[in-house]
């Protein structure tokens, strides 16, 4: 059992930024990565859309006998992951914008938050929000665009830019000192965002704690890989591969899959 992959499904490309933490914490491990970038992005689909999307990339997975899931897209996460979690007899990690850290640590108590519609519209993300905001002036920023660029190979392109710059004035004009980044497509922005942000102001992802939190319940559920074995990851993209292989390198094995 401990010897079975680790399945990992986003809507897209962006859950590699997810995977590269997992690889890193946790080198003996296999994976396998969907990525569902036909249907990319989740974000602007209903929330049944998201679900139905969702239980489609965990059965997949289970069918490719993993042994654990993680969910690494902030949309189905808010969305879907608890309807996950009662429908199969599996270990559901997820993905939520990193708020806590932000707001505990902001001195200027003004934080932004850069995430898609279906993130910024749930009712985790609410809870979550009202739970560490208290006193804070949260500016939330929907990132409409952003996904689909990066889906085309074009994170630091001129169009990227002018959206970036549209998307974090009002955030500056609020003066923030932490950004955290509600989709596990943006951190392929951090070029992008290091430019165009003043050296102050801090950015959160939550690919280290998602490491961080699926090494712990791998230890809890006794499913750790402990040989030390070469690591076998696999990618499945039902779109273009080039754009995968231009994020993680050609070291990778990946292939186009119609699911």
């Amino acid at each position: 059992m401990s010897s079975r992959p680790i399945g990992i499904f986003d809507s897209g490309v962006g859950g590699t930024s997810i995977f590269k933490e997992i690889e890193a914490l946790l080198p003996n491990e296999h994976t396998i990565y969907l990525a569902d970038s036909k249907n990319a992005p989740y974000g602007i689909k209903t929330k049944q859309e998201i679900i139905d999307l969702s239980i489609k990339n965990t059965q997949l997975l289970i069918e490719k006998n993993c042994k654990l899931i993680v969910v690494a897209c902030n949309t189905a996460t808010t969305n879907a992951i608890e309807i996950l979690r009662n429908r199969f007899n599996i270990p559901f990690i997820g993905i939520e914008p990193a708020i806590k850290p932000a707001a505990l640590h902001t001195q200027t108590k003004a934080i932004g938050i850069l995430a898609t519609k279906g993130t910024l519209s749930s009712q985790l993300f609410h809870e979550t929000t009202n739970l560490y905001s208290n006193g804070l002036k949260v500016i939330e920023q929907e990132g409409e665009g952003i996904v689909s660029l990066i889906e085309n190979g074009e994170a630091e392109s001129d169009a990227m830019r002018s959206l970036l710059q549209i998307y974090l004035q009002p955030m500056l004009d609020a003066n923030i000192d932490y950004l955290v980044l509600g989709c596990t497509h943006y951190p392929y922005l951090m070029p992008l965002l290091l430019e165009l942000l003043p050296k102050h102001v801090k950015i959160i992802d939550s690919g280290l704690a998602v490491a961080k939190q699926l090494k712990l319940i791998l230890e809890q559920q006794h499913l750790l890989n402990s040989k030390l074995t070469h690591s076998n990851h696999q990618f499945y993209i039902n779109t273009r591969t080039d754009i995968i292989a231009s994020l993680l390198g050609s070291q990778y094995k990946i292939e186009a899959l119609d699911f």
